[in-house]
């Protein structure tokens, strides 16, 4: 329908206007009520003919453009001191979510050595990407500010084993006086092909000892079909699903009395779609920690989105997507963790953190943004990756 009614419009208006006691508009530290009337709504929105309406002007009012800045921010960066001072000929990257434990903070992240080299090198022990031959290691601190390194979590497998190439990008749940290590994994060779997986460590103290699983918990979708034997993963016979070839990014969180494991789907034959990369999100749920996973129906959750970052608020589940896809550059909501809606556009001339690595005891509850009030993140300087702390901070006239 090309037209929405006055009556149509109506109910769309008094549905928006009976917002939840949730929705408030939080800036610094000022509380302002949004419950306006329908008349009040559009005037915010600048509508002069209610019978008469634009397309844009349709997805106003659909998606709630009159809502205030409660869930808008922007960025900085600062560098670290200790083991996370930026050093020449070793990479650091993808810090995990910061938990605290007894006053002390630690997180876990992705460290190896040399320069990367891509692939068709002729040489299959040569390193292709930053991430590869990697392992993840712990650091810790008091402050936030100057880390200490804590040592080797979890290593490379043995020759055969399904992570004997490299292990990488962490993320950290604490639950009921456990610790579970989640973090992809490559299997020799690591080919433009390679299909990676998931892997799990557990442990009774941040500082371990690290007990693998034996197997992968997660993996990618079985279809998809390659267009002959050339090393490229651009030809393609059948895409298959969202994630037929990689799945990336895991995040575990414990949600509604199950285990929600978060992650990125790379697609066979992957495209650009609206000018970004073809990149999107699923969820696989569990009743346990170690799984057995399942994939909700429902995925991909997210149009959009690189590394994964997810928070807890007010019962549902909020989500910073950066990087890729038509939706990018974007904090969402979902009530159910699984049905995400946009809420809001980060701001600022700068980019919002690569591999945000939020932390975990903060109160998410504050406001919308609180969880991203400071965490850590990695940029690239020289040719290598080192990890900086990042703040969210909002400038707003007022």
């Amino acid at each position: 329908m090309n037209r929405i009614s006055f009556y149509s419009l109506m109910i769309i208006l008094l549905c928006m206007s009976c917002a939840p006691e949730s929705k408030k508009q939080v800036i610094d530290e000022d509380v302002i009520e949004r419950s306006p009337s329908n008349e009040d709504l559009v005037k915010i929105l600048g509508i002069s003919n209610k019978d008469s309406l634009s397309s844009a002007s349709k997805r106003a009012i659909e998606m709630g453009y009159a809502e205030g800045a409660q869930w808008w921010t922007k960025f900085r960066q600062q560098d670290l001191k200790g083991v996370f001072e930026f050093e020449k000929g070793v990479v650091r990257r993808d810090p995990s979510a910061v938990i605290l434990v007894n006053g002390i903070y630690y997180t876990y992240y992705t460290k190896s050595p040399e320069k990367s080299h891509g692939f068709h090198t002729g040489d299959p022990t040569k390193k292709v990407f930053p991430w590869d031959l990697s392992e993840v290691w712990c650091a810790s601190s008091t402050d936030g500010i100057t880390w200490k390194d804590e040592g080797l979590s979890v290593g490379r497998g043995p020759a055969g084993s399904y992570d004997d190439r490299s292990v990488f990008t962490p993320e950290i749940l604490a639950h009921d006086g456990k610790y579970y290590l989640v973090y992809q994994v490559v299997k020799a060779p690591y080919v433009n092909r390679v299909k990676n997986k998931v892997g799990m460590a557990i442990a009774d103290s941040p500082l371990g000892p690290w007990k693998k699983l034996d197997a992968p918990i997660l993996a990618p979708a079985d279809n998809g079909k390659w267009l002959g034997e050339e090393d490229s993963r651009f030809k393609v016979e059948e895409k298959g699903d969202f994630d037929s070839q990689k799945v990336h990014d895991p995040c575990l969180m414990f949600y509604k009395n199950k285990f929600y494991l978060y992650y990125k789907g790379e697609r066979m034959g992957e495209e650009h779609t609206l000018g970004g990369r073809e990149i999107k999100w699923g969820v696989a749920i569990a009743d346990k920690p170690e799984g057995p996973y399942k994939k909700s129906p429902y995925n991909p959750i997210t149009n959009s989105g690189h590394e994964v970052c997810v928070w807890p608020y007010q019962g549902g589940m909020s989500a910073m997507l950066t990087s890729d896809g038509p939706e990018n550059n974007t904090i969402q909501w979902s009530p159910d963790g699984i049905n995400f809606e946009i809420k809001s556009h980060i701001g600022g001339r700068t980019k919002p953190p690569h591999a945000a690595g939020l932390v975990r005891s903060l109160n998410t509850e504050a406001k919308p943004v609180a969880a991203l009030e400071w965490g850590l993140c990695f940029d690239h300087k020289e040719g290598w990756d080192y990890i900086k702390r990042y703040e969210a901070f909002v400038e707003y006239a007022k």
